[in-house]
Order: C-alpha cells, then structure tokens, then sequence
C-alpha cells in the first residue's frame, strides 16, 4: 500500500484518546491490547517490521513539507522522511536514520543488513551502528512491499507499477535481478524451503508461487471472485497460504474476507469474514493462528483448527487507521500503528459520485504503536 493512502485509511473515524481507551476495554476473545506508545512524529507511513532476533521494531516515516500557517491553521514545519527504530520489548525509541524512507523495512539477522523499500532507490543500512551503507538502484521500479528470505539471505522488493520484485543479495546489496509476478504484488512470504509467495491487489485477486532457485514465478494461483487482496501469511507446516482480501465479486456489497488456500496447489479450503479491509496479514506457528489489520481499527483473529479446519476467533478493537501488521516471533506479540485525528472538516460543495470526503486532519504527535497479545 502506497503512504498516501494511509491517511484515507486512517480518516474513516477520528480516532481521540478517549476512544482508544475505550477501545482498549472492548475485548471478546484471549487477545488484547497490552502496551500502548505513543511516540508522535509526523509522517505518512506504510508498513511496521519486527525484529525477533535484533529485538528492534523499525517503522519508516514519510517526509513533511513546510506549510505556512493559515486562519485556521498553525504553520507545518518541514520534516524529512526517515527510519525510526523502537525496542521491540518496550517500545522506546531506540534510534533514527535521518533520510532514510520507504514503504517498509526488512533485516537480514545474519549480516546484520537492513533495508527499506526507498524509492527512487532502496536504502541498505547497518543494524548495529544504524549507519546508512549505500543506496541501491532498481530501476524503474517503485518499491513497495519487502521481504526477506532466510533460505537464501535475498530481499525481495515489490512494485506496483512494474508489477515485479527486484531480488537483492542481503549480504553486500548487490541486485541479483527481477521476478515477472505477472499482477500488481503486495506482502510476500517464503516457505523456508525455496517457495515465494506473493499476492495480487488486482481486481480479481491471486498469489503468484515464485522459484527462488530460478528467480521465476511457476504458477498463479486465482481467488476467482475476491479481490483487493494486501495481506498474506503461511502456515510453513501444512502449507496453508492466508490471504486477508478487501471485497467479494459483488461489487455492490463489497465483503472483506480472508481467503484460505492450499500452498501446494492454489485450492481453496475456505473463507472467513474478516471485521474490516485488511493491509497486512501474520501468521503464528506457536498458537496456529492468523492475523489481519484493518483501517477500521479492528484486528481478525483466524484459528487453524486442523489443516481442514479454520475459525474466526475473535474480532479485536484496536485504533482507527491501525492496518499494517508485524508479528514478534519470540513472544507472539502483534504490533500495529496509528494515529489520532481531528473531526473531518465539512464540503462546501456536494461530492461528486465516487469522489472521497474530506480528510479529517492529524492531531500532531499523537502516533501511536500498540502490542497485541495474550499476556
């Protein structure tokens, strides 16, 4: 999902400190909110990464232009995009590389190699002094998702407009070349054992499987009638894939649902109706559960009962706006983000047909990263 969506996401309901806290009493499942943070900085943003191994939480921020005050507006300073980094375990702000952007980050633990999907270029950078080590050039592409891969220390980029991801060496940053995905790709996951799997936003959703081996895609899987797809997750054990999708094929009642599909051959096992319109999906091998965000501020709970057998668990409250995921595979925790906004300032004209309302306007410092869990 591109940043300049997030604030449309982000805008369907304004979100105060009050009604977080209410949020935050309205559970109906084992899941909750346990920790809040609310770390301000301005900034569109994208995707949230989790560190298990590093401990480290990394978020990229969009870039501010300056402003100048208005009769009902104070002036806006400029702030430049950057990458900032939290304790994993307490939330605390642990670092910032200033000119350093994206969409999302991915780390390789092993080389202690970080990268964002930075446009025009891909920015790499060292996790342990958190120095920027070079800028990579891709091309015509425009990263987006991110990825990376153990089995073979490579990062995956993805881009809307090429509809392709460009491979790169996590060890020294060198771009191994590109994968024809043959749809505009979102998340991307890996089955450990030389499988990609990365799914579709296109009208009519898919996953495309990828050969890590041959750097080629080998077969596509078809959603038939669901589409709208951002979030995908995989059971490695049972090959199990979870695609978190934002409509059905009815266009006039459009359903969010999460898609369950077999890795091994695209069939589909079945769907769920997930609480909102997802942009990010976790999966968890410790509990056999699932995860979905959603910009309405609700969180989807999926459990895999068997390999044949899957639930809705619980929808949980979380923040308006919250749509992105990341799961700390340590303590099994989820951390998603926001931030509060004002009320939606009124048209003075009517909306055309289709046209978006007015967006109601950021509370300044009032980013906020939750962790989700049992205990």
């Amino acid at each position: 999902m591109r940043p300049e969506l997030v604030l449309f996401a982000a805008s369907i309901v304004a979100c105060s400190p009050l009604a977080l806290a209410q949020t935050m009493d309205h559970q109906d499942g084992p899941y909750k909110i346990l920790k809040t943070a609310r770390v301000g900085g301005e900034g569109g943003w994208d995707y949230i990464y989790a560190d298990a191994a590093g401990r480290k939480l990394y978020i990229p921020r969009g870039a501010v232009k300056a402003a100048p005050a208005t009769d009902t507006t104070p002036a806006t300073p400029e702030v430049p995009a950057r990458l900032t980094v939290f304790d994993l375990d307490t939330l605390k702000p642990a670092g910032e590389i200033t000119g350093v952007g994206g969409n999302g980050a991915a780390v390789d633990p092993k080389a202690h190699h970080g990268f964002t999907s930075d446009h025009p270029k891909v920015s790499m950078f060292d996790t342990k002094t958190m120095a920027l080590i070079k800028s990579i050039d891709v091309g015509a592409a425009r990263p987006d998702g991110i990825y990376f891969d153990p089995f073979n220390e490579r990062v995956y980029v993805f881009s809307h407009p090429t509809k392709d991801a460009t491979v790169i060496d996590a060890k020294d940053g060198t771009v191994l070349g590109t994968i024809d995905l043959g749809g505009v790709p979102e998340q991307g996951v890996g089955d450990g054992k030389g499988m990609l799997y990365v799914v579709m936003q296109d009208a009519v959703g898919s996953v495309t499987a990828v050969d890590v081996k041959t750097m080629k895609a080998v077969a596509h899987y078809s959603f038939e009638d669901k589409g709208g797809c951002n979030g995908l997750a995989i059971d490695v054990k049972n090959a199990i894939l979870f695609a978190a999708c934002g409509r059905s094929g009815n266009p006039a009642t459009p359903m969010p649902m999460m898609v369950v599909m077999s890795a091994k051959d695209g069939k589909i096992l079945t769907t769920l109706p997930l609480a909102g319109g997802s942009d990010g999906a976790a999966f968890n091998p410790a509990t056999m559960e699932a995860f979905s965000t959603h910009g309405n501020g609700t969180m989807t709970i999926v459990k895999e009962k068997s390999p044949t057998s899957f639930e809705v668990e619980q929808n949980l409250t979380t923040m308006n706006g919250a749509r992105t995921i990341t799961l700390d595979s340590k303590t099994g925790h989820l951390f998603t983000m926001s931030q509060e906004r004002g009320p939606a300032p009124v048209p003075t004209t009517p909306l055309a047909p289709g046209a978006r309302p007015p967006q109601a306007p950021p509370i300044p410092g009032s980013f906020t990263i939750l962790m989700v869990g049992t205990k």
